[in-house]
């Protein structure tokens, strides 16, 4: 499995921003949008285009388009954050989800809901998540989407772990990761350290 650091000096400066404790949601929502954002764009540099005709005001010139349509797959609440960064830049792609709840006793995922598209056997498939933590969640939803078809999936996540990397690692070797931190480990309750806290609480306020 390819892991991605994505080390941009704005990434980084993002990244201080929504680990801050003193960050109020609407400025979290802000930062991590950006960030969600470059590692969009660093992930999709090798994405195949199809050259195109452009007629511009003077003549007729050519141009690209993405080969293959693109799905993006928050899994649910968290990774919402990363669509609402990522989906203005490409408003035509097609956003399914996955509803996946960690247990807090046993840290271990439960998967509660799945809308999954007919395309995705031939898309470019993006799952979104701001934490890779355990790598529970993550290797299941990874699981859903090949389940239903997906061929091609990368993950994006701010902030990730060894121990998530690991599990991702072990179950999943042919999904590259893009994350802006490798974080230390997870603590008693596997939360990651230092990490941000819990991302979906403190992007909606709740």
């Amino acid at each position: 499995m390819q892991t991605f650091v994505v080390q941009h000096p704005l990434a980084q400066c993002y990244l201080s921003v929504i680990r801050a404790a003193g960050t109020p949601s609407h400025d979290f929502r802000r930062h991590l949008n950006h960030l969600a954002r470059l590692l969009f764009l660093e992930a999709t540099r090798e994405l195949p285009v199809q050259e195109i005709p452009v007629q511009t005001p003077l003549q007729q010139t050519s141009g690209a388009q993405l080969a293959r349509p693109l799905v993006f797959v928050p899994i649910l609440r968290a990774g919402l954050g990363l669509l609402d960064g990522i989906l203005p830049l490409v408003p035509e792609a097609v956003v399914a989800h996955v509803g996946i709840k960690r247990n807090e006793e046993t840290a271990l995922p439960h998967a509660y809901y799945a809308n999954l598209p007919a395309c995705i056997s031939g898309a470019d498939v993006f799952l979104l998540d701001p934490m890779l933590a355990t790598g529970g969640s993550a290797c299941e939803a990874a699981r859903q989407l090949k389940e239903a078809g997906a061929m091609r999936i990368t993950m994006l996540c701010v902030v990730s772990c060894p121990e998530g990397l690991a599990a991702m690692k072990r179950a999943h070797p042919d999904v590259p990761v893009f994350t802006t931190a490798i974080d230390d480990g997870l603590n008693e309750k596997c939360y990651i350290v230092p990490g941000l806290g819990d991302a979906g609480d403190r992007y909606f306020g709740t």
